[in-house]
């Protein structure tokens, strides 16, 4: 299965970006492209790798909050999931 978008109503722009660290410690961020997930596998988006970018917000995030994002996959299937507001440089579910 690939997966080839997110979207969420929140952001006018929402594309999945790929962290990637130089020899050197510079990191960079650029879009990923289609993901191919694997049968059986899973991918994770969370800081510092695969990650959701949401550009021209519509609004304010609030910390504790949730929104709504859609992923789409090649084979037309839509899932949407809620996802968590943590707080200002949170890495994971621990905040």
């Amino acid at each position: 299965m690939t997966l080839t978008g997110i979207a969420t109503p929140i952001a006018m722009m929402s594309e999945i970006h790929r962290t990637a660290t130089s020899n050197q410690g510079v990191s960079t961020m650029a879009p990923a492209g289609d993901i191919t997930i694997a049968a059986r596998e899973s991918v994770a988006l969370a800081p510092g790798g695969l990650h959701a970018m949401l550009m021209k917000l519509k609004g304010p995030m609030k910390k504790g909050e949730t929104f709504p994002l859609t992923l789409t996959f090649s084979n037309g299937r839509e899932v949407t999931v809620e996802v968590p507001i943590r707080g200002l440089g949170a890495r994971g579910p621990e905040g």
